[in-house]
């Protein structure tokens, strides 16, 4: 598998996933866990940010923050629309990049002023795992809660999306 093949999966995996965690935090009741429901929303909303940061960097643009988080914390719902939108702006992106674009370093300036650099490949990557440890984070406020988690596990992701794997023999 090349790792353009890989980073479309995974990519599948993470619009997935987000949608998953996302519509299982509306199990937080707002007044029972407003405090882990408002940390739940921040590290997501962090999340987002970053991702449209980097997506900005990929693209050449200028992202517009000055920070990696909003001061106004966004709805729930507001939050699910935007990243599923931005979700598949990054799966689009990956259908028409191609190795060379992807091995391209880009320079750019983090939000706080530091300047740094990094291959098309490694934002992708960075933005894959990045969402990952906060959704993990996310899923432990749940956890903790006694919220309902997703089932967010790559192995269950591909196992999902293509039933067939499960016709395999060992």
């Amino acid at each position: 598998m090349s790792s353009l093949s890989l980073l479309r999966t995974l990519f599948g995996y993470r619009a997935w996933a987000n949608d998953e965690l996302l519509e299982k935090m509306e199990g937080f009741d707002p007044e029972r866990h407003g405090d882990a429901r408002h940390a739940a929303l921040r590290l997501m909303n962090h999340c987002h940010v970053v991702d449209q940061i980097f997506a900005a960097h990929l693209t050449g643009r200028p992202h517009g923050f000055a920070a990696d988080n909003t001061q106004d914390t966004p709805t729930l719902r507001d939050l699910r629309a935007s990243v599923a939108a931005l979700d598949r702006w990054y799966l689009d992106y990956l259908e028409s990049a191609t190795p060379e674009t992807l091995s391209k370093r880009v320079p750019f300036t983090f939000t706080d002023g530091d300047k740094g650099f990094m291959t098309r490949e490694e934002m992708l990557a960075h933005v894959v795992t990045h969402g990952g440890y906060h959704r993990g984070e996310v899923g432990r406020l749940m956890s903790q809660q006694s919220v309902g988690l997703p089932w967010d596990t790559f192995a269950v992701y591909l196992h999902s999306t293509d039933p067939s794997r499960r016709l395999q023999a060992a």
